[in-house]
């Protein structure tokens, strides 16, 4: 195999679980609220990310805010509540926005 196939099949081989973890989020409508550089409703996922870097708990954290909501952490505007994502789409998007750098 020539290497800039081989390298454009590493590209989209690693790249497919970011793309699919960001259609999760348009999925469950978590970007009509966040996005993953700039501040809408609620804070960026680059945001996020950083402010938990170095948290050992934090994706258990970011999970539980994910699936029963919160408020008063980033501001006055409450995210609500998604007891409709399953646990393991819950754990894959905790998980990807923890990832943003």
């Amino acid at each position: 195999m020539r290497k800039p196939l081989l390298l454009a099949v590493l590209l989209s081989v690693t790249a497919m679980p970011a793309m699919a973890n960001l259609q999760l989020a348009q999925k469950n409508n978590c970007t009509a609220c966040h996005a993953v550089d700039r501040k809408l409703v609620g804070p960026s996922y680059k945001d996020v990310a950083a402010r938990y870097a170095g948290d050992k708990g934090a994706e258990a954290k970011m999970a539980g805010k994910i699936k029963a909501g919160g408020s008063g952490v980033w501001g006055p505007v409450p995210m609500p509540p998604n007891p409709q994502i399953s646990d393991a789409d819950v754990k894959a998007l905790a998980k990807w926005v923890l990832s943003q750098k």
